[in-house]
């Protein structure tokens, strides 16, 4: 069984119902709404021959291919420029932004790299635990804690008047 046409039921009910929330984390991991639904599918097409061995509680194992999979297109992708532009109906759907402060976050994002970005995204936009965090990107925790604390130090010069009860809640 390789193919998602042959995947089982299970599978497929699993898609169904955790589609919106792979493709917003998704979204949020590549900032851009194509290359999103790419991850996914992606990512799914590689989740679904280990399915029997994960049908029990997969979604550490569809983010820790999710995450691994994003960082090896950015290591690919990382000399040409990336498109900026997104179909607002189709951020929407993916939980995308709705007001002017989430698009300067968005922004912010895209500067960190991507493991940077996965941990913020993880952390705090899926929140997880640093535990979760760390055996979904496959490192340890202290690597989570200071990949979480240089993100956030940008994330800070870039957005320091973003919310400041934000701004002093990553503070501590």
């Amino acid at each position: 069984m390789t193919g998602l046409d042959q995947a089982p039921a299970s599978f497929t009910e699993y898609v169904v119902a955790r589609r919106a929330a792979l493709l917003r984390t998704a979204y949020l991991l590549t900032g851009d709404v194509h290359d999103a639904e790419d991850l996914v599918q992606v990512a799914l097409a590689k989740v679904v021959p280990r399915w029997s061995r994960i049908a029990g509680d997969p979604e550490p194992y569809v983010r820790k291919v999710l995450v691994h999979e994003n960082v090896s297109r950015w290591r690919r992708r990382r000399w040409r420029e990336t498109s900026v532009e997104v179909d607002p109906e189709v951020a929407a759907a993916a939980g995308g932004p709705e007001r002017e402060d989430v698009w300067v976050l968005r922004d912010a994002l895209s500067t960190l790299t991507p493991k940077q970005r996965a941990v913020v995204v993880l952390r705090y936009l899926d929140d997880l635990s640093e535990q979760q965090t760390a055996d979904a990107l496959g490192v340890s925790r202290g690597t989570v804690k200071s990949q979480t604390h240089a993100a956030l130090a940008r994330l800070r010069e870039r957005l320091p008047d973003l919310h400041p009860e934000w701004s002093e809640a990553v503070r501590r």
